[in-house]
């Protein structure tokens, strides 16, 4: 993706450390917002 570019809509399921819970999460609940999307496969795995 580039720099400025929209990103698609998504869905995720993340895990949310201060809750020590999974949660849902959605671009959308982010609209209005400056963003930064990091994606780290395998990162923080349980594992």
């Amino acid at each position: 993706m580039l720099v400025g570019k929209k990103a698609p809509e998504f869905e995720i399921e993340a895990y949310d450390p201060v809750k020590d819970d999974f949660t849902t999460v959605k671009l959308s609940d982010y609209k209005g917002k400056f963003l930064v999307l990091l994606f780290y496969p395998a990162d923080f795995t349980f594992v």
